[in-house]
């Protein structure tokens, strides 16, 4: 009698959902970038900033960011905290396991981004730690609950 441990179709399973949650996580990262680049592009048509201010360099942010009100700061934080999400929903959806872990990668991924965003790009101290403590690790976990928590 073969040991079912060994058996290959057990292997081949493994290696299915092995290739599958590769490749949901790389189609999440993908989409979740989607996601925050369209919201950052979105975001002086929807909140205009100060007046004669580049937003599209981090010299030009880096010069005039105090101009800048909270407000200008929602879009950005909904960029990040949507791009989270939607990458984290998109693989879980995609992979069907490890949904838990695939939700904390992609809060760990994102906030790894967001830390390198806060070296290079200037921002207010309450914004920087609103986003990094809201915006990465707690929407991640939110796309796992609305998932269904599995």
């Amino acid at each position: 009698m073969q040991d079912p441990f060994f058996s290959p179709y057990i292997y081949r399973m493994n290696n299915k959902k092995i290739i599958r949650t590769i490749l949901a996580i790389v189609i999440g990262i993908v989409a979740g970038i989607f996601a925050n680049s369209g919201l950052i592009e979105l975001s002086p048509k929807i909140i205009a900033p100060p007046e004669n201010v580049d937003v599209t360099t981090a010299e030009g942010l880096q010069s005039s960011i105090h101009l800048f009100q909270p407000k200008h700061f929602i879009m950005p934080f909904l960029a990040h905290a949507l791009g989270t999400f939607v990458g984290a929903w998109v693989a879980m959806k995609i992979a069907q396991s490890n949904e838990k872990k695939i939700a904390l990668f992609f809060g760990v991924f994102f906030l790894m981004g967001g830390i390198s965003a806060v070296a290079m790009i200037p921002a207010p101290t309450w914004f920087n730690v609103l986003d990094l403590t809201m915006a990465y690790i707690p929407m991640s976990l939110l796309a796992w609950y609305v998932n269904g928590k599995k």
